[in-house]
């Protein structure tokens, strides 16, 4: 059985002061400002049992050595601020247990055994999750989501575990086993949940609606990694639809998975568990997927439905109720034929309307 991790609360801004956690960082006044909103920074391509698929890989307390050099890729960072700092138009490193990163020339390149190196893959892959919700139209032709700074702290949490909060909108990554911040697909996940409690405030107010949450987390990390491993020109060696699998190395047997696609559970297999019930729905989000390649679509025009429809969810959605409207919004921006493959990816899940 997966390990069931990977929470999402909302907490008040009151609640977070009063837990310890370390202040926004503030640069010093007299330090130069890059000026430019570009930049380059070293990270993981999306992580590095994904790129090579060796499943040997282990953590090794942060050890530089325990990851090849061909686990990295430079790539370019965007919609910074000019400060110098990891702070931008759609994702600010908030604070971290680490020196902030830092450079006049908006250049960031570190291993994973400094600091820095998981603040510039939190501000790089935030950043790279809004963009891409701007390629699908999000804040543009359509409605915004989360079109806005977004907070990521840093190995704020000491077990091996991370979370969203909504009041304000932000997400801690943790720091035991493998760091969380070192997983594109963590924090992609975790991104997820406030995608979904800035569409629809309040969101995930009952057992379906937080599975269908988890499994929403767990597929937008998908697509988000391999739509950058697609530009970029990076390998994807370890089977997609088995999510996190470099941070999974501390908590599971190889092949290496937090979570799958394609288990074929049921309604009927529900265990009322929100991370294992989400794998009910995942299943459906990836068939369909596939689907609507095979229709002559694109996997952007499923992500685009699949987003949009998610306005029209309740906080306490069923599972039907959440299926019919994905189900509507398909046929409305899509066509009947890819309606009619949601309506039947969902069936095969035991999911009906």
């Amino acid at each position: 059985m997966p390990h069931l991790r990977r929470l999402s609360i909302a907490v008040t801004a009151g609640l977070a002061a009063t837990a310890g956690l370390a202040a926004p960082l503030s640069p010093a006044t007299a330090a130069p400002g890059s000026g430019s909103s570009e930049g380059t920074a070293r990270v993981f391509m999306v992580n590095p049992v994904q790129s090579s698929n060796d499943q040997d890989l282990t953590d090794q307390k942060d050890a530089a050595s325990a990851v090849p050099e061909s686990a990295y890729a430079e790539v370019p960072l965007t919609h910074l601020d000019g400060s110098g700092y990891l702070r931008g138009d759609y994702a600010v490193v908030e604070s971290s247990t680490g020196t902030p990163a830092y450079s006049t020339t908006n250049s960031y390149s570190y291993d994973r055994h400094q600091d820095q190196f998981e603040q510039v893959m939190g501000y790089f892959w935030v950043t790279r999750t809004q963009t891409y919700l701007h390629t699908l139209g999000f804040g543009e032709t359509l409605p915004g989501v989360l079109n806005e700074p977004f907070s990521v702290k840093i190995n704020q949490y000491g077990g091996d575990n991370s979370y969203q909060t909504d009041k304000p909108f932000r997400i801690r990554l943790g720091k035991g086993g493998v760091d969380d911040a070192e997983d594109a697909e963590v924090i992609v996940h975790e991104y997820g949940h406030a995608v979904h409690a800035d569409q629809v405030p309040g969101y995930g107010s009952s057992l379906d609606a937080g599975a269908i949450g988890e499994s929403f987390g767990d597929y937008l990390a998908v697509t988000v990694g391999l739509d950058a491993a697609d530009e970029f020109g990076w390998p994807v060696a370890a089977d997609p639809s088995c999510p996190m699998d470099w941070d999974a190395t501390s908590y599971t047997d190889a092949p290496h998975c937090i979570r799958s696609f394609h288990l074929d559970l049921t309604l009927e297999d529900r265990r009322n568990q929100v991370h294992y019930d989400g794998q009910i729905w995942s299943q459906a989000l990836w068939e369909i997927r596939e689907g609507y390649q095979a229709l002559g679509l694109t996997t952007r025009d499923w992500d685009t439905t699949l987003i949009y429809s998610q306005f029209s969810y309740a906080p306490d959605t069923s599972f039907q109720a959440a299926a019919a409207e994905t189900y509507a919004a398909a046929a409305a921006r899509d066509g009947q034929a890819a309606a009619d493959l949601v309506r039947d990816r969902f069936a095969a899940r035991g999911i009906t309307f």
